[in-house]
């Protein structure tokens, strides 16, 4: 993973455009990369950061049970498909798929309403989380700023 520390971002780097929107930013990275300016070290930074987390279902009895077997269904299939592998016969190939994958759902249920009584309603809620930034910066260093400017210059004529 890539991490941007305070003393890169501010040595050697000159914001040439803010946008409201990343893909507004990214555009002007690709605009950049298409008439050959060099992208490698340019930055797009997001100024103002907000955690934003979007409430989009409540959380009940019967979907903690519905997602638990869901993800063992999955868990249950991969050990059926391992069990699989090492069976002598290919005639034991899809019985072993279908036992893993109803036992996994079973098995995920059970944990997943065992999961959801002992936090004892308080969290309720199904949610997606994400982070917003107030505007994007698109930075790229001091020496080729001049060339960026241009660039975006005849793009908006």
């Amino acid at each position: 993973m890539f991490t941007v520390t305070p003393k890169l971002i501010t040595t050697n780097k000159e914001p040439i455009a803010t946008y409201r929107t990343y893909e507004e930013a990214q555009k002007t990275v690709d605009h950049l990369s298409d008439h050959g300016f060099p992208v490698q070290g340019t930055l797009i930074v997001g100024v103002g950061l907000r955690s934003i987390e979007q409430v989009v279902a409540r959380m009940t009895y019967l979907r903690a049970a519905g997602w638990g077997a869901l993800s063992g269904a999955w868990f249950g299939l991969l050990i059926g498909l391992f069990f699989a592998i090492f069976a002598n016969t290919a005639a034991a190939l899809l019985p072993l798929l279908i036992w893993g994958l109803v036992w996994g759902a079973v098995a995920g249920a059970i944990f997943g309403l065992i999961a959801h009584a002992v936090q004892g309603g308080k969290r309720d809620f199904v949610s997606e989380s994400g982070l917003v930034a107030d505007k994007y910066e698109v930075l790229v260093d001091s020496e080729h700023a001049a060339r960026a400017h241009e660039l975006l210059g005849r793009a908006s004529m």
